[in-house]
Order: structure tokens, then sequence, then C-alpha cells
């Protein structure tokens, strides 16, 4: 896996948008204040992206492979 990257994009407007790559589950939660922090604003809306299911997905078949005996 990749190093945890997050990408802040100054819009032309003056918003700013954000998006964190490689932090799986909800610890990207953990980078809202940091954000909000380093542009002095608040977050307007915010949705997860597929690193957040892709913890779950491993964890699940983690727990499949301990279910099944070996052959």
């Amino acid at each position: 896996m990749s190093k945890p990257r997050i990408i802040v994009t100054v819009n032309g407007d003056g918003t700013v948008s954000a998006e964190t790559l490689d932090i799986l589950g909800d610890r990207c939660l953990d980078y809202i204040a940091v954000l909000e922090d380093l542009v002095g604003g608040r977050v307007q809306s915010s949705a997860f992206t597929d690193d957040y299911t892709r913890q779950h997905h491993t964890a699940q078949e983690q727990q499949v492979n301990r279910d099944v005996d070996p052959a």
C-alpha cells in the first residue's frame, strides 16, 4: 500500500477541497480538524472514498480465511 496522502485544492472562487488517499476506514475523519485549522474554515460537506470500505473488505477476508480448515 502507498503512503497516506491528502490532496488539497484551492479553487478559483476561493473554496478549498481536499481528498485523502490510502487512509483506510474512518481514520480519514481524524484529518478533518487538521484541514479546518490549515485553511481557517469549516467543512461544508464530506463523503467517503473507496478507501473507507477497503479496510472493511480486508477484515472480512481475514475472517473467512480463519474459518476455513486447511486441506
